[in-house]
């Protein structure tokens, strides 16, 4: 198998879910959000969402985004990573959003109750393809 120019960004976020999304509000100025995430079979980063979320509208008006990448104990070793950003939606978005929890948590004990509460909260998958990572930084 290949790597790609940003394995080593992608295997950080796989172990280390926590980053913050930036996104762009309409006047340009930067929206931030805490979110987690993690990395799908097609290495593309993945967040789940909910489509009446800020986030989702700026990403609707300006699908790009950059995201800052850190451990859990926050200071130490830490990632940027920028790239283009697709919204999927309900109900493409279902099966996505169950490969996301299971990447980021494990099993759950009910998936039918999963799936019901993604339906009630409005979710989407956030997926971005990385185009440029780094700098990082040891603090």
């Amino acid at each position: 198998m290949t790597s790609g120019p940003h394995d080593d960004v992608l295997e950080f976020i796989r172990h280390n879910p926590r980053v913050v999304l930036a996104t762009l509000r309409r006047d340009g100025s930067p929206q931030l959000s805490p979110v987690l995430a993690t990395v799908d079979a097609a290495s593309r980063v993945v967040i789940s969402s909910r489509e009446t979320a800020i986030k989702t509208a700026n990403l609707r008006r300006n699908p790009h985004a950059t995201l800052c990448c850190i451990t859990e104990r926050f200071f130490g070793e830490w990632h940027t990573v920028d790239g283009a950003v697709e919204i999927v939606s309900l109900p493409e978005a279902m099966d996505l959003l169950v490969d996301y929890y299971r990447r980021s948590v494990g099993e759950h004990p009910d998936w039918a109750d999963y799936r019901a509460a993604m339906e009630r909260d409005g979710r989407v998958l956030l997926r971005m393809t990385v185009e440029r990572s780094g700098p990082t930084s040891m603090g």
